[in-house]
C-alpha cells in the first residue's frame, strides 16, 4: 500500500519515520579513529540532479569519506544519462529514480546489485492563482488533463530524467500527447525548470526534495500532491565490474553498503529543509 495518499500530511510521515529510525547519537559524529586508506580511494557516482540540487549529497558524502576513506566524484545528470554512464562503464555506482529503467539496466547485465535506498514524492507546482484548478483534481492524471485543457504553460524536463519519465507516464494516463506552444521542453535540470516555470507563471512536475530546497526562491506553490502515482523511489546500483577492469567495485560496494546501513539511512532522514525531510529511508536489510 502506498504511503502517499491524497492529502496525506508530510509532517505526520516525518514523525512516524523518526520514531521508526530513532537516529542514534553516534550517527551525527565521526569515528574516533580514521579508517584504513583504501587501495583505490576514488568512487565515481552518477546520480540525478534532484539528489545534487537538494544538497543531500553535499550533506552525506563527507560522513561517508570520514567513515571509509573513500572520496566520491559526483556526476549529476538525469536518470537516463546516469544509466548510460553506467552502461558505458563511466561510473562505478548509480543513484537514480526510474524503476522500470533500473530493472532494464539490471536485466541487461550492466549492474551487479540494486537496492532500494530512499524515497519521497513528486508534486505539481504552479501559480498560487492555480488557473487550471488543479487543487480540485481527482488525481494526477486529471490534474495533467486540466493543464492541457487550460493552455497554461507547462515546463517539462525533457531530458529522459526520472522526473521526465514520470511526467510522460502521467500524460499517457491522461490519454494526452502534449503539443502546442503551451508545452515547453527545457532539457534542463529540476532547479532550472522550476525557475523557468516560475518566470512563465506556469506548471511543472518536481520531486519534493528539489522543491523544498528552492521554494523560497520562487512564487510557485504546490497545487497538487498526494496521489499514490506520485510516489518517487530511488535505487542505488553498483555497476558490473566485468564491463571494465577500471571500475572501482570495492569502492562502489562500500558506498552501497554505507548508504543502506542504519547510519546512512539515519543520516538521510536527518537531512531537512524548514523542518521537513527531503527524503525518507527505505532500505530494510
Amino acid at each position: 500500500m502506498h504511503l502517499f495518499t491524497r492529502r496525506t500530511s508530510f509532517r505526520a510521515l516525518l514523525l512516524a519515520f523518526v520514531a521508526f529510525f530513532a537516529i542514534p547519537a553516534f550517527a551525527m559524529g565521526g569515528k574516533e579513529a580514521g579508517p584504513k586508506a583504501p587501495a583505490n580511494p576514488r568512487v565515481r557516482l552518477a546520480t540525478t540532479t534532484s539528489t545534487e540540487n537538494s544538497g543531500l549529497l553535499s550533506y552525506l558524502l563527507p560522513y561517508f569519506t570520514a567513515d571509509t576513506g573513500y572520496t566520491v566524484d559526483v556526476v549529476a545528470v538525469g536518470t537516463g544519462a546516469a544509466l548510460k554512464l553506467g552502461e558505458n562503464a563511466d561510473a562505478d555506482i548509480l543513484l537514480v529514480h526510474a524503476r522500470a529503467q533500473e530493472d532494464a539496466f539490471m536485466a541487461a547485465g550492466h549492474g551487479s546489485e540494486r537496492r532500494d535506498v530512499m524515497y519521497n514524492d513528486f508534486v505539481i507546482l504552479g501559480p498560487k492563482a492555480d488557473p487550471a484548478a488543479l487543487a480540485s483534481a481527482k488525481g494526477a492524471a486529471d490534474a495533467f488533463a486540466r493543464i492541457a485543457a487550460s493552455g497554461v504553460s507547462f515546463v517539462s524536463r525533457g531530458d529522459a530524467s526520472g522526473t521526465h519519465v514520470k511526467e510522460k507516464d502521467l500524460w499517457k494516463a491522461a490519454a494526452i500527447t502534449p503539443t502546442g506552444t503551451w508545452y515547453k521542453e527545457a532539457g534542463q535540470g529540476m532547479e532550472q525548470v522550476i525557475i523557468m516555470a516560475d518566470g512563465m507563471q506556469g506548471y511543472t512536475l518536481s520531486d519534493r526534495g528539489t522543491w523544498l530546497s528552492i521554494m523560497a526562491k520562487t512564487q510557485l506553490t504546490v497545487v497538487f500532491e498526494g496521489d499514490p502515482t506520485l510516489f518517487n523511489p530511488y535505487g542505488v546500483i553498483t555497476v558490473n565490474p566485468a564491463k571494465n577492469p577500471a571500475i572501482n567495485a570495492e569502492g562502489a560496494q562500500a558506498l552501497m553498503d554505507w548508504i543502506t546501513s542504519k547510519r546512512g539511512q539515519a543520516l538521510i532522514l536527518s537531512y531537512t529543509m524548514n523542518g521537513l525531510p527531503l527524503f525518507f529511508p527505505s532500505y530494510k536489510p
